[in-house]
């Protein structure tokens, strides 16, 4: 269940990958369940039909990533013990990304084994460890130069079976160029074309009411949440001139926190069945 909700967090704006943004950003910082209505409203207000919602919401309650209580006609719905955990991890690395930090010039460098007939083990290692930021050398070699990260990696491969790795902390030799070693590991490109399409999506925004500030909060961070995930978080000296991100990231705290009031306002409006898509919903 950890993978689909880590793959659905960062996923296009399907309702299922939005709800799981909403519930993230509005319901795990209340502590409390919420009424089913509210999250149908919330759905409907970033663009989904009340039955494209409530489906969102029905699937996620039979995969175990909600849990509902019936109140008469009406329900209650919280986050699983699995989706908060995920949801809070995820919040700590959205927001704490996107900082300048200092480099010793140190990689750590992770050696993976796993069997040809484990094909399926072997996708699934590979996606955390690309989810994790490191980049693929070939040959089973993956680096990164966040050594911080290597006990989170010990665990990604000791939850996998049929996997080996070996890990070192190393710094670059005589032979071969940092800027090469970059260029061969990650597709930086990509990176920096999805940080420019998120400055040109949100730069000129200028929402005019509350319902409209949390449909654009809630895109903002959904749209955001995507990066740490894409863009492995080179220091400085490894990152090709003009690279975007210290803008986008600027972009991303100076509007999150513009319009977090409005957004939280409106949100609980639909809680309080104050809002007409509350009404709606009901």
């Amino acid at each position: 269940m950890d993978d689909q909700l880590r793959r659905r967090s960062v996923g296009a704006p399907a309702a299922r990958s939005l709800l799981l943004t909403i519930l993230g950003e509005y319901v795990l910082p209340r502590g409390e369940a919420v009424w089913q209505e509210t999250l149908v409203g919330a759905l409907v207000s970033v663009g989904y039909t009340q039955q494209a919602a409530r489906q969102a919401l029905a699937r996620s309650v039979r995969d175990g990533w909600l849990e509902t209580v019936r109140h008469g006609r009406r329900a209650r719905v919280s986050l699983s013990v699995g989706t908060a955990a995920l949801l809070r991890t995820g919040a700590e690395r959205i927001y704490s990304f996107g900082s300048p930090w200092e480099w010793d010039g140190r990689w750590l460098v992770l050696v993976l084994r796993v069997p040809e007939a484990r094909r399926e083990v072997r996708h699934q290692i590979r996606s955390r460890l690309a989810w994790a930021g490191l980049g693929s050398m070939g040959g089973g070699v993956w680096l990164t130069p966040h050594v911080e990260r290597e006990a989170e990696l010990r665990e990604v491969v000791l939850e996998a079976p049929a996997a080996e790795a070996t890990s070192f902390v190393a710094s670059l030799g005589l032979l071969g160029r940092a800027e090469d070693v970059v260029a061969e590991a990650w597709d930086l490109e990509s990176v920096r074309s999805a940080y420019e399409a998120f400055i040109s999506d949100f730069a000129a925004i200028r929402p005019t009411s509350d319902e409209a500030s949390f449909r654009m909060q809630t895109l903002l961070v959904h749209a955001w949440r995507r990066f740490p995930f894409l863009d492995p978080d080179l220091p400085s000296e490894l990152l090709p001139a003009g690279w975007p991100r210290r803008r986008a990231h600027e972009l991303f705290t100076g509007r999150h926190s513009r319009w977090a009031g409005a957004a939280r306002s409106y949100f609980e409006s639909l809680e309080a069945g104050r809002s007409p898509r509350a009404a709606e919903a009901a």
